[in-house]
C-alpha cells in the first residue's frame, strides 16, 4: 500500500494500517533514534513516544514531503527532548562547519568501517554528537541547529568542527581515515 493510502487509513483509525506504518518505519527510525540516544532502552522509549506523536499528529502530513522525512523529523524531535529532559547535553554544545564526508563501501570492510563509525559516534560527547548527527546525517543547516537546541550558529559549527576533529583522531587509530 502506499504512503497516502496508508496515511488515509492510519488516520481513520485502522489498527492494521498503524501496524504497517510502524513495522514499515521503526527499524529505520530506531536507528535514527540511536545516533541521539545511546542507550537501546533509551532509544525505544523516544521511538514509542515519537509513533505516538505520528499517530497524534499524521492527519497534519500533507505530502508535500516524504512520510519517511516527516516521521525522521519527529523522531530527532523526541530524541532531543528527550535529551533536554536529561540537561547533560546542555552542558557539552559547541562545533564547526566543514563537511565530513563517510565514504560507503560496498564490501564487507566497508561495512566494518560503517559500523566503527557509528561506534564511535555514539562515543562522542552529547554536544558533539547531536550536532553531527544533526548537520553530516540528517542535513539540518547550522541556523536550524541553532533554532532548535537554542544555541548560536557559531556554537553548532564550533561543535561540527570538533566532533569531526575528535572522529578524525579516533578513526586514525583504526586506520580508517580516507
Amino acid at each position: 500500500m502506499d504512503d497516502e493510502i496508508l496515511v488515509q487509513k492510519c488516520v481513520s483509525g485502522n489498527g492494521e494500517a498503524q501496524r504497517e506504518l510502524f513495522d514499515r518505519f521503526s527499524p529505520l527510525m530506531l536507528g535514527v533514534a540511536m545516533r541521539y540516544i545511546k542507550d537501546k532502552e533509551r532509544a525505544e522509549d523516544v521511538l514509542q513516544d515519537g509513533f505516538i506523536k505520528v499517530y497524534k499528529n499524521l492527519h497534519r502530513f500533507e505530502h508535500k514531503g516524504s512520510l519517511e522525512g516527516w516521521i525522521r523529523r519527529i523522531i530527532v524531535n523526541t530524541a532531543l527532548d528527550q535529551l533536554r529532559k536529561n540537561k547533560k547535553s546542555q552542558n557539552n554544545l559547541q562545533l564547526d562547519d566543514s563537511s565530513f564526508e563517510i565514504v560507503q563501501k560496498s564490501d564487507a570492510i566497508g561495512r566494518l568501517e560503517a559500523e566503527v563509525l557509528m561506534e564511535i559516534v555514539q562515543q562522542l560527547p552529547d554536544g558533539y554528537r547531536i550536532v553531527f548527527n544533526m548537520f553530516a546525517i540528517e542535513g539540518y543547516s547550522h541556523k536550524e541547529i541553532a533554532e532548535t537546541l537554542k544555541i548560536s550558529e557559531s556554537t553548532s559549527k564550533s561543535q561540527y568542527s570538533r566532533a569531526k576533529s575528535v572522529l578524525r583522531k579516533t578513526l586514525k587509530k583504526y586506520n580508517i581515515e580516507r
